[in-house]
């Protein structure tokens, strides 16, 4: 199912182009054909981001969950993004091919004077929202597996100085997030450029292609806008407890105060709470069993607005609950499981472990859960696992043991077959990009690896 997403979008990329390039230029300029299809190709691609958003249960489920969803959804808008460099570059020779004695186009024709004006809103519009949208989370993208070790002091010094300036330059998630609605009316600005200014049109198959891709996109970016909210499966709930779990961590428990919202332990929930700067939306993991229709979260101060929970929310507040979303099931793993857990990536498998009394699994798991200095909810997980026979807890602190390893998992269960194993991650990017490298270079094969995105905005 993870990748009938992903393949069903390269269908479509690559079957575009290939009906471009078999109806080919009427002139023979290949040049601005290929830079016209580059601005095609990135109009298909920005649609099909917008797709990905539209919040519904379908796309989710073709995408194997929301946060797979999200993440595909960025990396298909910045690929869109870098395809206007080619058309941007090359698309000025579209009319090259000027018969003797012509005089060059003037800016009106084929719509040049605001065709041209369209252009620039949508491409710098685009490049200031994937600019935006790097720039707080660059460290993810850098290969710190091979740059901690060279020079830790100084690598996490200039990590904290270049993300406190992010943070200064491009403010809070809200703030990025209602800019980021202003997608579609820059991918608008180039569509309609593309009806105004492409010379490729006079084949009705091309033009027909162009506009029913722009033209989904836009529709149901429309629908985003104007009638998702009203689709939404939201519940109204109440806080009933809000109380210190461990350093920087906040458990909140919330009743609800009409329908409950039922999930599978595992998932996660947009929970939405009304801060001192009005109401704000985060997903959040489940860390509770779904019993009763009480839910629990685990909350770490990670962020402005996190930090802002935690100073704020008192037993007594209103809150909504969007959701569930997430297809992080151990269900779905072998017979021998291992779950590894980094930081307040806990989350997922602490609501795993409070439903085995009424989900009991018959895996055999082992459970490793690295923290840096004493785990938090380490004595509830320890008696979790004394009372199940199947479950066993390896408590990891790398203060004093270093980062954990494949090897350091792998020797653990070492009377197993590593192809046996279903691994089961959540924690920090790196960590989690780390583990999946090692245990494919084990011999784990990539169906049995399955994690939780602990960022994808």
């Amino acid at each position: 199912m993870r990748r009938w997403g992903p393949a069903s979008v390269a269908g479509l990329a690559f079957g575009f182009a290939a009906l471009w390039v078999g109806v080919g230029p009427d002139d023979g300029n290949w040049v601005s054909f290929l830079a016209q299809l580059a601005g095609a190709e990135a109009v298909l691609l920005m649609a099909i981001a917008i797709v990905l958003i539209s919040v519904l249960p379908a796309v989710e489920t073709w995408f194997d969950g929301i946060d797979r969803t999200a993440i595909w959804h960025r990396r298909l808008s910045m690929t869109g993004v870098l395809l206007l460099i080619p058309h941007l570059l090359f698309a000025t020779g579209q009319h090259d091919h000027l018969t003797p004695g012509s005089t060059p186009p003037t800016p009106g024709d084929q719509g040049g004077g605001s065709g041209g004006t369209l252009a620039l809103i949508g491409v710098w519009g685009l490049a200031a929202l994937t600019v935006w949208a790097i720039a707080p989370r660059w460290r993810d993208m850098l290969p710190w597996h091979r740059v901690r070790p060279i020079t830790p002091a100084a690598g996490l010094t200039a990590a904290r100085w270049i993300t406190r300036a992010c943070r200064v330059v491009f403010g809070n998630y809200e703030r990025w997030r209602s800019l980021h609605r202003l997608t579609g009316m820059f991918l608008a600005a180039g569509f309609v450029h593309g009806l105004l200014d492409a010379t490729m049109f006079d084949s009705g198959l091309l033009r027909g292609s162009y506009l029913l891709a722009g033209g989904t996109g836009l529709v149901f970016y429309l629908y985003r806008e104007t009638l998702a909210r009203h689709f939404l499966p939201l519940h109204d709930y109440q806080v009933t407890a809000a109380r210190p779990a461990g350093p920087g961590i906040l458990e909140l428990e919330l009743a609800p105060l009409g329908r409950p919202m039922h999930f599978t332990p595992g998932q996660f929930a947009m929970l939405f709470l009304e801060t001192t700067d009005g109401w704000r939306r985060h997903p959040f993991t489940m860390s509770g069993a779904p019993a009763d229709g009480t839910l629990t979260f685990a909350i770490k101060a990670l962020g402005d607005d996190t930090t802002r929970i935690h100073h704020t929310v008192q037993p007594g507040m209103p809150a909504v609950i969007g959701g569930p979303h997430g297809r992080f099931d151990h269900a779905r793993g072998t017979d021998r499981q291992v779950w590894i857990a980094g930081g307040i990536g806990v989350t997922p498998f602490l609501s795993w472990l409070r439903s085995l009394e009424h989900r009991p699994s018959h895996a055999r798991v082992d459970f490793f859960y690295a923290t840096t200095g004493p785990a938090p909810f380490a004595d509830e997980i320890t008696r979790i696992a004394d009372g199940n026979p199947g479950v066993h807890v390896h408590l990891h602190d790398t203060t004093d043991r270093g980062y954990l390893t494949a090897a350091d998992v792998l020797d653990a269960v070492r009377d197993t077959d590593p192809r046996q194993l279903s691994v089961f991650l959540c924690g920090p990017a790196p960590m989690v990009a780390a583990f999946l490298r090692q245990f494919r270079r084990a011999g784990i094969p990539a169906r049995h690896l399955h994690r939780e995105h602990f960022d994808w905005r």
